[in-house]
């Protein structure tokens, strides 16, 4: 696969990722504290895909390596609110374990491209 397959293909996934974690925070339960973590993590769970795409826009490699370590944060910061679910028992490991990993995953990419 070469940088624009690869590039087209991290795309959808990230896109995809933002989808799947809105779908998650609407099952958060409809308190006033839920409803801040829930605008939080639909935030930066689709953030990563924006600016994923915006880096792939970049105007210059500096450009781009910002926008990478945008993502990066992104991703580390939907796994943090994740995390907080599971510790008030919002949501149980099982129902956010896919997210979770998924993220691992995505951050995990992120700080490799970061890195070249």
């Amino acid at each position: 696969m070469d940088n624009k397959e690869f590039g087209k293909e991290l795309e959808k996934r990230t896109r995809e990722f933002g989808v799947h974690i809105i779908r998650l925070s609407r099952t958060l339960p409809n308190t006033p504290e839920a409803r801040v973590i829930r605008t939080q993590i639909t935030k930066s769970g689709t953030s990563i895909g924006a600016n994923y795409r915006e880096a792939n826009r970049a105007r210059s490699k500096a450009d781009f390596r910002n926008k990478i370590k945008i993502c990066e944060s992104e991703a580390s910061e939907t796994q943090y609110w994740l995390e907080v679910i599971v510790k008030l028992k919002w949501l149980s490991w099982r129902k956010v374990k896919c997210e979770y990993e998924e993220c691992g995953e995505l951050l995990a990419i992120f700080t490799s491209i970061g890195e070249k």
